[in-house]
């Protein structure tokens, strides 16, 4: 039986990932569960899989989950703080670990893991932009497997021949082709995009999925961190990898080999088809996932995508050209920019204006070391909230 650590238990990503995991009692246990500070959520998760930890990253919510606990009788140590969500990312009794916190908070208990030679099932693409170099060079020295989640990285994978860690020329791979929605504001005119609300962009025409990663959807930031997690995953350059708006969010993701080929994956957009392919890899397990039916789907469209629209994903290339901690800054920036704008402080064109002048205004460094990393994403965040409150006033 393999022990699991769910890092973001309570988020989207968590929750299925326990839906997948009830489907197959006795192949996987649920080692510790973690969240920010949702103690409803997470004690009603603690009751149903009494795992042996439980981790509320604000010490106030720990203090109130801990008393919940207590008083019901549960055998769960809970802890508090970021510090411990690296204590259960790396004890030597977990198997399996589900990034799923989302943004730069995941970094640190997702490299932890990847050191201590784990099963990353990474759902949590800011670990790859901050820190790609460092993360890849992790999972290398201890041997861990490094399995995507992200629907088109998941796709790209289970599409790749062995070996592609090599480089994709040594494997006969032309290209990767990285699917995107569109979002809720495809077709909208660029005028209108002025007026648009939070929960305007949240609703995302195929996906459930989170607030933050929503609006990076509606923006298209999403795909552009997207672009440079899969240089990473897949030892390749940017060059190599074109996006394609697909609406109906039936093709994921497509490989394109030398020879003409190309190999796509497909499937209803549920996010239970790539955590259960990550926990069963190298079989294929049950997701509970309803199977494709292509008569209901009909067609299948692609466009180009319209980087007026959507500045974002020039921004992410130009981050990925510069190299250095310039991905970590334009992660950062947009982090900020997008809680500002959930927050109604700022509208939405302003999203990629915050980033851009964000790495404007920040010189990008040698990402060689963690520290480093941080600072520049600490430096970042302190722009981008002086432009965010210039833009409020």
């Amino acid at each position: 039986m393999k022990a699991v650590t769910i890092l973001g238990s309570t988020g989207t990503i968590g929750v299925n990932t326990l839906d997948v995991i009830a489907r197959h009692p006795g192949h996987y246990e649920v080692f510790a569960l973690t969240a920010n500070r949702n103690v409803d959520g997470l004690f009603e998760q603690c009751a149903t899989w009494r795992p042996r930890y439980a981790v509320l990253v604000d010490a106030a919510a720990a203090k109130t989950l801990r008393e919940r606990v207590a008083t019901a009788g549960l055998a769960i140590e809970v802890l508090s703080g970021a510090d411990a969500l690296v204590e259960v990312a790396r004890h030597p009794d977990v198997h399996y670990v589900m990034a799923g916190i989302v943004g730069a908070a995941g970094l640190l208990p997702n490299l932890a893991a990847a050191r201590s030679g784990k099963r990353v099932m990474l759902a949590n693409k800011e670990s790859l932009v901050m820190s790609g170099a460092l993360f890849m060079d992790a999972v290398r020295e201890s041997g861990a497997e490094l399995l995507p989640i992200d629907s088109e990285h998941n796709a790209v994978f289970q599409c790749m021949p062995g070996g592609f860690e090599r480089g994709l020329p040594t494997v006969g791979v032309r290209r990767i082709l990285l699917t995107a929605s569109g979002g809720p504001f495809r077709t909208r005119e660029l005028t209108e995009l002025d007026a648009v609300t939070p929960d305007q962009a949240c609703a995302h025409p195929k996906w459930v999925m989170g607030r933050k990663i929503s609006v990076d959807s509606a923006t298209m930031m999403n795909k552009g961190l997207e672009i440079i997690e899969a240089c990473w995953l897949f030892n390749t350059g940017q060059d190599a990898i074109e996006v394609v708006v697909h609406p109906q969010s039936v093709i994921h993701s497509m490989v394109e080999y030398v020879d003409g080929s190309v190999l796509a994956q497909l499937g209803n957009p549920d996010m239970r088809t790539p955590i259960a392919y990550a926990l069963g890899w190298p079989a294929r397990v049950d997701s509970g996932v309803a199977q494709l039916n292509l008569f209901d789907v009909r067609r299948l469209d692609f466009e180009e995508p319209d980087t007026r629209r959507f500045p974002s994903l020039r921004l992410a290339r130009e981050a990925m050209s510069a190299g250095g901690t310039a991905p970590a800054i334009l992660n950062a920036a947009n982090e900020e920019a997008v809680a500002a704008f959930l927050d109604g402080r700022i509208r939405f064109p302003a999203i990629a204006a915050v980033v851009a002048d964000t790495l404007d205004g920040l010189a990008p460094r040698a990402a060689d070391d963690l520290a480093v990393i941080l600072d520049d994403d600490r430096r970042a965040r302190e722009v981008a909230q002086r432009l965010t409150r210039k833009l409020a006033s």
